[in-house]
């Protein structure tokens, strides 16, 4: 049968510095977060477009070749 092995938890003291004041979090920060995209949007736009355009001359071109 195998044998389990078992770690010894070790505690260390740590010697803090007493703070002056609290630490103040900054939670406003992470509300105004607002990442502007507007130029994927015409990224994409033009993707689409470009894409339609192809599939478009694609058929009309079926129709010319056969």
């Amino acid at each position: 049968m195998a044998t389990s092995n078992k770690k010894r938890s070790v505690t260390t003291a740590t010697a803090s510095a007493p703070s002056s004041a609290p630490v103040k979090t900054n939670r406003s920060a992470v509300a105004e977060f607002n990442p502007d995209y507007t130029y994927v949007k015409k990224d994409l736009a033009k993707i689409g477009i470009m894409a339609g355009s192809f599939i478009t001359i694609l058929v009309i071109l079926s129709f010319f070749l056969r």
